[in-house]
């Protein structure tokens, strides 16, 4: 293989790749919105019943799953469980401010 064939194989194999991981960051923030509509949903019907933001048993159970399901992908679970608790961050965050708002002015 001439370097000019070589640089046009990996030309092509880099944009190959790049679109495979294109196509799959969109995947993960579809995902992501789907979660996010969920937990809304939960936000909701947690300050509905005056539930608590956060559920720590929930959580510790979720990174035990997720850190298994990490394992089982060979993904790294402590990246696996950085992640999630970055995202439940958030999701408590977004429940906090639905409490917040159910709870209305001067409460």
């Amino acid at each position: 293989m001439t370097t000019s064939n070589t640089d046009e194989y990996v030309t092509a194999e880099l944009n190959r790749l790049r679109e495979s991981i294109d196509n799959i960051d969109a995947a993960v923030v579809h995902m992501l919105a789907e979660r996010f509509k969920a937990t809304q949903q939960v936000g909701h019907l947690k300050a509905a019943h005056h539930l608590p933001p956060a559920d720590p048993a929930r959580e510790a159970r979720q990174i035990a799953r997720l850190r298994q399901l990490a394992e089982s992908a060979r993904l790294d679970p402590a990246f696996a469980e950085k992640l999630l608790n970055f995202i439940v961050a958030e999701v408590i965050r977004h429940h906090e401010r639905i409490a917040e708002e159910s709870a209305g002015p001067g409460a």
